[in-house]
């Protein structure tokens, strides 16, 4: 997502508005959620000369598209991600010489947008996203969708009882009467 600067020169005060809708690359997102390859972003972008660079202020709307991550549904929404980043000069004495600070350089005309938007959308996205907030998630038995079914259970026995749960069952079989006395007689 290289975007060319020559119109604006090397004079501070010129702006030129960039309203453009271009295919997002690969790998913006996370696991459970991100945008989608190939989806449309739109870029409403405002660049602006300033002695140090290049200043891109604007709104960047993408499609979130992911899944649920207690019940797997699938989960879709647009998200305007808000940018504003200075790009510097090659040569410009106004940068911080700090290892952990991004710095964005513009080279030649040319300034790439691409590390600025993954760092606007990805570090929005929520770390375990949820279709809503009181989703039940799925049974850990059968994979159930619970928020379907929120009464669904299973009956489980604790190990150390199904000994006795056994016995139980045989005693009740015991007690059915299969045959009367007189039956048991005849033979």
């Amino acid at each position: 997502m290289v975007i060319s600067t020559k119109e604006l020169g090397r004079s501070p005060g010129s702006m030129i508005p960039l309203v453009e809708q271009i295919p997002a690359p690969a790998n913006v997102g996370v696991a459970l959620i991100g945008v989608r390859e190939g989806s449309e972003i739109s870029l409403d972008l405002r660049l602006e000369s300033v002695h140090e660079g290049v200043l891109v202020s604007g709104i960047a709307t993408v499609e979130i598209t992911g899944e649920c991550g207690r019940c797997l549904t699938p989960i879709e929404y647009d998200y305007e991600a808000d940018i504003q980043e200075l790009f510097y000069y090659e040569g410009s004495a106004e940068f911080e010489q700090d290892d952990e600070v991004d710095q964005y350089w513009v080279v030649g005309d040319y300034i790439d947008i691409d590390p600025v938007l993954r760092n606007a959308v990805v570090t929005a996205l929520p770390f375990q996203p949820v279709c809503r907030e009181d989703c039940l998630g799925l049974c850990s038995e059968c994979g159930k969708n619970l928020n379907e079914d929120p009464e669904h259970h299973h009956e489980v026995v604790d190990p150390r009882w199904a000994a006795l749960a056994q016995l139980a069952d045989i005693v009740a079989e015991d007690a059915t009467p299969s045959k009367t006395s007189d039956e048991r007689e005849e033979k």
